[in-house]
C-alpha cells in the first residue's frame, strides 16, 4: 500500500516507513498502549467479559448489513460482574457496555450533523478479542490520542463506529478529533468497492498501465461511482 501511494505522489511527514515523534506506527507494536486502556476500562466497570460464540451471536443477533461490519448484541453475558478477575484480556471477548437508550450526536465536517442511539442502532460492542488481540474500535481510539490525531478521515461506512468512539473517548477521558466521512466508490449495482473488486484495487490499475495522473482524476471527478463502474466492466 506505501508504494501504491507513493506511485501516487502521495507523501506523508511520518509514518512506518519513515518514523516519527509519535512510533512505533505498527499496531503489533502497541500492545502496551491498548493494555493500559483495556485495565482503565475494565477497573473503570466500563467492559464486561462475554463468552458468546460467533455461532451464539448469529443465531440470536440481528445480520449485520453494507454499513455496519458488527451485529447487535442480545446482551447474554451484558449481567457478569466478575471483569475484576480477569488480570489480563486473554481467553474471553470483551465488550463495551453501552448506556441504553443515550443519544450520541456528533457533527461531521463532510456529511452534517450525526445522531445514534446506543442500545438501538448499536449494542455492547468488542474492545477486545478472545484471541488476545484488541479490536479496530479500542485500537484507533488508543492510536488517535496517543498520537495527537485533531482530524480523523475516513469512509462513510464508519458513521456508526465513530458514535461507539465516543463513548470509548469519553470512558477513557481522552479528547475528541474532528471527523470527515468520505462518501464511498460504488459499482454499478450500488455495492461499496472492496476488495473483492481487485480489478479496481490501485495495484491493478497502476499495472493496466494508466498513469497516477489518470486515477487521481478518476477517482475525484464528479459522479466517479459511474465512472469506476464502466471502467471496470472494460477491464473484465
Amino acid at each position: 500500500m506505501l508504494e501504491d501511494l507513493h506511485w501516487l505522489g502521495m507523501r506523508w511527514a511520518e509514518g512506518p516507513d519513515c518514523g516519527g515523534d509519535y512510533g512505533p506506527y505498527a499496531q503489533s507494536e502497541r500492545r502496551g498502549h491498548y493494555l493500559d486502556a483495556w485495565r482503565r476500562l475494565r477497573d473503570g466497570g466500563f467492559i464486561y467479559p462475554c463468552a458468546c460464540s460467533r455461532t451464539d451471536l448469529a443465531q440470536a443477533a440481528s445480520a449485520p448489513n453494507d454499513s455496519d461490519d458488527e451485529p447487535l448484541y442480545p446482551g447474554h453475558c451484558r449481567g457478569r460482574n466478575d471483569a475484576a478477575d480477569f488480570p489480563a484480556p486473554a481467553g474471553v471477548n470483551w465488550r463495551f457496555r453501552v448506556p441504553d437508550g443515550e443519544q450520541v450526536a456528533f457533527g461531521d465536517l463532510n456529511l452534517g450533523e450525526q445522531r445514534y442511539v446506543a442500545g438501538h442502532d448499536f449494542g455492547d460492542f468488542l474492545i477486545w478479542r478472545r484471541d488476545d488481540v484488541p479490536s479496530y474500535q479500542l485500537a484507533v481510539v488508543v492510536d488517535d490520542a496517543a498520537m495527537e490525531i485533531t482530524e480523523v478521515v475516513r469512509g462513510a461506512d464508519l458513521l456508526k463506529s465513530t458514535a461507539r468512539q465516543l463513548l470509548l473517548l469519553r470512558a477513557l477521558a481522552l479528547a475528541v478529533p474532528a471527523y470527515f466521512h468520505c462518501e464511498l466508490l460504488r459499482d454499478a449495482s450500488g455495492v461499496r468497492l472492496a476488495k473483492r473488486h481487485d480489478a479496481l484495487s490501485i495495484r491493478h490499475l497502476r499495472q493496466s498501465g494508466m498513469s497516477p495522473e489518470s486515477v487521481l482524476e478518476l477517482a475525484f471527478r464528479p459522479n466517479a461511482h459511474s465512472d469506476v463502474s464502466n471502467l471496470g466492466r472494460l477491464q473484465g
